[in-house]
């Protein structure tokens, strides 16, 4: 454990921003995993509904500063590319 007071409270605020990562996180595996589901279901409408709400969700990761920009376009990319296949 920290001595110094500042490190103290810098801890306490990594491990906020840690749980608020592991959320959003968790948040953007489940989208992605459900336009994957509707894929795999060659179901084209909820494919792109799915496709929406994850990117949504990946923009609003790079806007809080979970994921970098590229990283979300790469994955934006290929989830589209998958849902344009069908």
């Amino acid at each position: 454990m920290a001595n110094i007071k500042s490190q103290k409270k810098r801890i306490l605020t990594n491990e906020k921003a840690r749980q608020r990562n592991s959320s959003i996180n968790s948040e953007l595996k489940t989208a992605i995993r459900s336009v994957n589901t509707a894929i795999a279901g060659s179901d084209k409408d909820a494919a792109t509904t799915a496709l929406q709400n994850a990117s949504r969700k990946l923009d609003k990761a790079v806007s809080k500063g979970v994921l970098h920009r590229n990283n979300a376009a790469n994955r934006k990319s290929a989830i589209s590319k998958k849902v344009n296949a069908l």
